[in-house]
């Protein structure tokens, strides 16, 4: 298997465990705020990273030298998380979703800017395909849905937040070294995240009430620790060096559609003749944009 062929295999899976998110997310939602949801994952992340990290000498001396670009790539990361959090409080699920198939055609835009990179008009007829795609999974073919998006502040706010994820892409191949473990560099993006999410706690006066991730509910938080933290940052960082952020970012579109099939497997959630269109039409366009030089 090529290089770039298993950078391709980690985002997909790295995908498939982003939508097990969503379902993991729903079940630990209203239990405590969701800015202290996510630092509490990223606070756990980093204890169970951090005996590997400082076991060994060759890893504890990359740290300091890792850190600076780390804080930054944590930034990103943490901004995208309290800004979606901040939108729900006045949008709804269904327009963050749409929101999010722009992702892909903001990253493209970025690295014409960053890497002086060009996009063809057929790429961005493929962009906008995907989107389309996207959002008939996102309104489940429903077109009276979809006549009733309208954009309000929390969907501006999660615009922002989109672009701050963007923007996370982005640098992670910006601030590159040759020379970097890939481990200390998610291990101090998670120390970066965990400052960042403190700070707007103490800003917001969130409270954190960690004690009441108990039971069945610390099951779905491990999944989120471990799979869709650890697991994921360490996969997307690994890929982005070899992929890019274009090509990284082309995988939101299969998004939507592997939640809903997770929810048809899990919860055993119909998928609709009309979606299951709208899979296909997303899985094309990413598949179109994975091929694109």
């Amino acid at each position: 298997m090529t290089q770039t062929l298993k950078a391709h295999f980690m985002v997909f899976i790295a995908t498939f465990l982003v939508a097990g998110s969503f379902i993991a997310s729903a079940k630990l939602s209203g239990v405590i705020d969701s800015i202290s949801l996510t630092l509490y994952r990223f606070v756990l992340a980093a204890i169970i990273l951090a005996p590997i990290i400082l076991i060994k000498k060759e890893f504890r001396a990359k740290i300091i030298l890792t850190f600076p670009r780390a804080m930054i790539i944590g930034l990103f990361y943490s901004l995208y998380f309290i800004g979606m959090f901040k939108a729900l409080e006045s949008t709804t699920a269904l327009n963050t979703g749409t929101l999010y198939t722009l992702v892909p055609l903001m990253t493209g835009i970025l690295c014409i800017f960053f890497f002086k990179e060009k996009m063809s008009l057929k790429q961005l007829f493929i962009y906008f395909i995907g989107i389309i795609g996207t959002c008939i999974v996102v309104f489940k073919a429903d077109f009276e849905l979809f006549l009733g998006f309208s954009l309000s502040e929390g969907d501006i706010i999660f615009l922002l937040a989109s672009t701050s994820m963007a923007l996370y892409s982005i640098f992670l191949k910006l601030l590159h070294r040759k020379g970097d473990i890939l481990l200390v560099l998610v291990f101090t993006t998670l120390i970066g995240g965990c400052f960042w999410m403190f700070i707007t706690m103490q800003v917001l006066n969130i409270p954190f009430g960690w004690e009441k991730i108990k039971g069945d509910l610390f099951y779905w938080m491990s999944y989120l620790v471990i799979g869709t933290t650890v697991v994921t940052l360490y996969l997307y960082q690994k890929s982005s060096i070899i992929l890019g952020p274009k090509k990284l970012m082309a995988y939101v579109y299969l998004s939507p559609a592997m939640v809903a099939i997770l929810s048809f497997i899990i919860e055993k959630q119909t998928i609709s003749f009309n979606v299951f269109i709208g899979i296909i039409i997303s899985t094309f366009a990413t598949i179109v944009l994975l091929k694109q030089k």
